[in-house]
């Protein structure tokens, strides 16, 4: 009855990480922040137009009376809301591309599939590394012990900043991407704030209040290494 009476759906994407490496686009920049703003807006206004086309055909929610739209000057919508940002990880499997809005998790990584297990290298990196000239047997071994670029020489730095991995973003910047998107965002955003193991009680109440002055409806905090089955273990590197 309650999602008949308010007909939310949830528009979203997925594919952001991998959007920002082919224009170039370091994910925890100002740039990417503002491209955020405006991808969603454009998804959000859109969503909207047609959601107000479809409740002149077939009329506004139910519970249309009352809400947030019930106001002089205000859209009325055939839906109480339109957008959100899942986690899309099985969609981005299937669909070759990074998930949601997250960045990268890393460059290589393994991932097991029945009883085999496939090692997964950033396909976009291996064009970069062909490309400028830096690719190399030796290169490639080395990612797949480490998972990231940290640490390692005769990687450009422009690339290391377009490919820096969920554990090398501060944690303002996580929630920094997050609020771009939560500003067009009907709906909550799924996204994981990765903070390092030597997090402390303190460095995740900085976090969940910095989220909370920047509007955003909730966040997922993930300390590295604070449970079993982590996906990968990085090695410690200056």
């Amino acid at each position: 009855k309650m999602h008949k009476g308010n007909r939310k759906i949830g528009l979203g994407i997925m594919g952001w990480a991998d959007m920002l490496i082919l224009l170039g686009i370091p994910y925890n920049s100002k740039r990417a922040f503002t491209l955020a703003e405006t991808v969603m807006k454009f998804f959000r206004d859109t969503a909207r137009t047609s959601s107000v086309a479809l409740a002149k055909e077939r009329g506004v929610f139910p519970n249309f009376q009352g809400s947030i739209y019930d106001a002089p000057g205000m859209p009325m919508p055939r839906n109480a809301t339109t957008t959100t940002i899942a986690p899309t990880g099985t969609l981005s499997i299937i669909a070759d591309c990074s998930s949601g809005i997250e960045p990268l998790f890393a460059i290589a990584y393994k991932r097991a599939i029945m009883d085999t297990v496939f090692t997964e290298f950033n396909r976009y990196f291996l064009q970069s590394a062909r490309e400028l000239g830096f690719y190399s047997d030796a290169l490639i071994s080395e990612i797949n012990q480490r998972g990231t670029l940290r640490g390692i020489k005769g990687i450009p730095p422009k690339i290391k900043k377009l490919y820096r991995t969920a554990h090398e973003i501060s944690y303002s910047d996580h929630i920094g991407m997050q609020a771009s998107f939560q500003k067009y965002t009907d709906n909550a955003v799924s996204k994981t704030i990765n903070l390092p193991a030597t997090a402390k009680k303190e460095d995740v109440a900085k976090a969940y209040f910095l989220a909370y002055e920047k509007g955003c409806k909730g966040i997922t905090i993930f300390r590295y290494g604070a449970r079993k089955g982590t996906l990968i273990r990085f090695p410690d590197v200056d």
